[in-house]
């Protein structure tokens, strides 16, 4: 392999090695890649401070939620470390929602990693592996079946959507191609818009979880505007300006920072009371009004 290999490309291949042999040692990586052994320690230690790698004595084990889906998505690697921060804090910020809707893509995988099983714990999600990685924890986990898309392994079409529409959820917790004031939150593809606008629909609250190269981007499949959003978290870098046409519309714009970190346990004991005051209060919330109005902008667009 030539030696000019971008950095992402190499953490890739390894990730896929790992997801194939399950285990693999730095010194076959090394070879195969034609750098140092010193080169590949890095990356496999880079891979593990981002939630991908488990490191082992002499090697490196495939962390269980990304065995499947992240080896062969590209994405997965972008803006990896801010994606683990903002899932950590949003699983820290949701302290004891009953049923949870999580929606598909790479940073609410972070979230599902972060995310405190609690007693009678209900998660629907068309992400298969978020299904995978909660169904192995003490959480009642509905995925929703239908036709299954090969690049994030998740479920849409008419079976999807109707499986939303059996179930209801305290939180719809959902990812963005783009975030922006004008046209809300948008998705590249309709199929996973739909799947989203049903599930916001069926929602009490709607928290989103964007990046900072998502805020200010429109895609061409419009979800839900800007008003249906309760908490948007991000991360440092997002366009200020953009951030404050988003807090005018009702948005509680959080951004997730390394130094402001807190465990997700103890997060949820900390924020257990905000937020059973916050579903208490949420028909006097002036979002509240925008969110309905979200509900019925997804059926109509059905």
């Amino acid at each position: 392999m030539p030696a000019a290999v971008f950095a992402v490309d190499r953490r890739r291949r390894i990730l896929q090695r790992v997801a194939e042999e399950q285990t693999i040692k730095i010194g076959e990586l090394a070879r195969e890649l034609d750098v140092s052994e010193m080169t590949i320690r890095r990356d496999i230690s880079r891979l593990e401070q981002d939630g991908f790698l488990r490191h082992t004595h002499g090697g490196a084990t495939a962390h269980i939620t990304k065995s499947i889906e992240l080896t062969f998505n590209a994405r997965a690697l972008e803006h990896a470390a801010e994606k683990r921060l903002i899932g950590m804090r949003a699983a820290g910020e949701l302290a004891s929602p009953s049923a949870l809707f999580v929606g598909v893509g790479t940073t609410t995988e972070q979230f599902s990693l972060f995310l405190t099983p609690t007693p009678g714990l209900q998660v629907i999600t068309a992400s298969l592996p978020i299904a995978s990685l909660l169904g192995s924890r003490p959480v009642h986990v509905i995925a929703l079946g239908g036709t299954v898309r090969e690049e994030e392994l998740s479920c849409v079409g008419p079976i999807a959507t109707a499986t939303i529409a059996r179930y209801r959820a305290d939180v719809a917790v959902l990812g963005a191609a783009g975030v922006s004031a004008n046209f809300g939150i948008t998705e590249f593809d309709d199929d996973v818009a739909e799947v989203n606008r049903v599930a916001i629909s069926h929602s009490s609250r709607l928290v989103v979880l964007a990046d900072a190269s998502k805020i200010g981007v429109d895609a061409n499949a419009v979800v839900a505007p800007a008003g249906a959003i309760s908490t948007l978290v991000t991360s440092a870098g997002a366009p200020e300006a953009e951030l404050d046409r988003l807090r005018a519309a009702g948005v509680q714009v959080v951004i997730a920072t390394a130094g402001r970190q807190r465990h997700p346990r103890r997060a949820a004991r900390v924020l257990s009371a905000e937020w059973q005051q916050e579903r208490a209060d949420g028909a006097r919330r002036p979002r509240g009004g925008h969110r309905r109005a979200a509900s019925e902008s997804g059926e109509t667009g059905q």
